[in-house]
């Protein structure tokens, strides 16, 4: 199985979207693996953005994921990554679908509620970044032999 990286961003912890967010990503199928509030400090999310570094959404990117706590997941499933970019919608809510939760609950790109692993190597890596192996539960999901085959 496929395992992806989810960030509630600093908006939607503020705003009080945690649990309607991670509804969808329960509804649709997928386990839910590893998750912690945190606050992230500036090094953790200079590496995070890292290949961003030297554009100008960069500084007020780590800026803005500094200031308030998110909340870091894991979610597993066939095909995870994909179905949590859809579920997610496109980057900037403007442009994102009216079901998707950018398109229901982002305001702006810069308020867009959510980051997710646009990759399984980048999911991969930002796992590493934020769990620890030991971090993850390994389980067997009640129901998950009819969403699998």
């Amino acid at each position: 199985m496929e395992k992806t990286f989810i960030m509630l961003k600093p908006d939607a912890v503020q705003r009080g979207l945690v649990g309607q967010i991670i509804g969808r990503f329960e509804a649709k199928g997928c386990k839910l693996v590893g998750m912690k509030l945190m606050n992230v400090d500036k090094a953790l999310a200079e590496h995070h953005y890292a290949e961003h570094k030297g554009k100008g959404f960069f500084e007020p990117t780590v800026a803005y994921i500094t200031s308030s706590p998110v909340v870091a997941m894991v979610w597993e499933g066939k095909n995870v990554v994909t179905i949590a970019r859809e579920l997610m919608g496109a980057t900037n809510p403007a442009s994102a679908n009216p079901g998707s939760i950018r398109g229901s609950f982002g305001m702006d790109i810069s308020r867009n509620v959510i980051h997710g692993s646009d990759s399984v190597a980048s999911a991969e890596r930002e796992i590493a970044l934020y769990f620890k192996q030991e971090e993850l539960c390994d389980y067997r999901k009640a129901g998950e032999e009819w969403l699998n085959d």
